[in-house]
């Protein structure tokens, strides 16, 4: 019985998970600590237009290594270059739009700060397609998938800040204080559901 527990796969996926988010979790409150300081002095010098700009760029970069560290996750535990494709598209997508738009805007709902949605899969779908293509294409050809995950967490907390800031009434200190439990949880359990989850709920299915 203990055998069949030791090796049960839902089990070491759980335990992964667990894993993923105690190795993350101090990495990410001190990455968002020292971006929203970056983040803070910065939009001090740039106009609302530019701000928003950054943050759809750092949104198409977000998209582009959540879908090459996915990919690389599935390719690497299952052959299949069109499904390993098909993953990282869907699951980049999906999961960074939840954590640079969804996550953040439930975060001001919760705390009472008045934002505004800002989509970029609706309002410039050409591009996120193009990014998420991109993203998986290399994530066959590279094949590694350390280094895109660190940047795909790096990238997610510049995202999501550069969201905040760009679209959310976020004036005060105790906004930015807001802010940094707000980006906190909209990075860390998005970034482990892409490129833990995700990929292997279809790595399951598809052997």
């Amino acid at each position: 019985m203990n055998r069949f527990k030791k090796n049960n796969p839902k089990e070491r996926l759980m335990n992964k998970i667990i894993n993923e988010l105690k190795e993350h979790a101090p990495f990410t409150a001190v990455a968002t600590i020292l971006a929203l300081i970056a983040t803070f002095i910065l939009s001090q010098f740039i106009s609302y237009n530019s701000s928003e700009n950054i943050f759809d760029s750092l949104h198409l970069a977000h998209i582009l290594f959540s879908a090459f560290a996915t990919t690389t996750v599935f390719y690497h535990n299952k052959k299949s270059i069109k499904s390993a494709i098909l993953i990282g598209i869907t699951g980049s997508i999906i999961i960074g739009s939840l954590s640079d738009v969804f996550l953040p805007t439930l975060g001001t709902l919760i705390f009472g700060i008045k934002t505004h949605l800002h989509f970029p899969l609706i309002e410039k779908p050409i591009l996120v397609l193009l990014s998420s293509l991109i993203g998986a294409n290399l994530g066959i050809l590279v094949k590694k998938t350390k280094l895109p995950h660190t940047f795909h967490v790096f990238i997610s907390i510049f995202a999501s800040l550069f969201y905040l800031i760009s679209f959310s009434n976020i004036n005060t200190l105790i906004d930015y204080l807001i802010s940094i439990i707000i980006v906190f949880f909209s990075v860390l359990i998005p970034c482990c559901l892409s490129d833990i989850v995700y990929p292997n709920l279809f790595i399951k299915k598809t052997n």
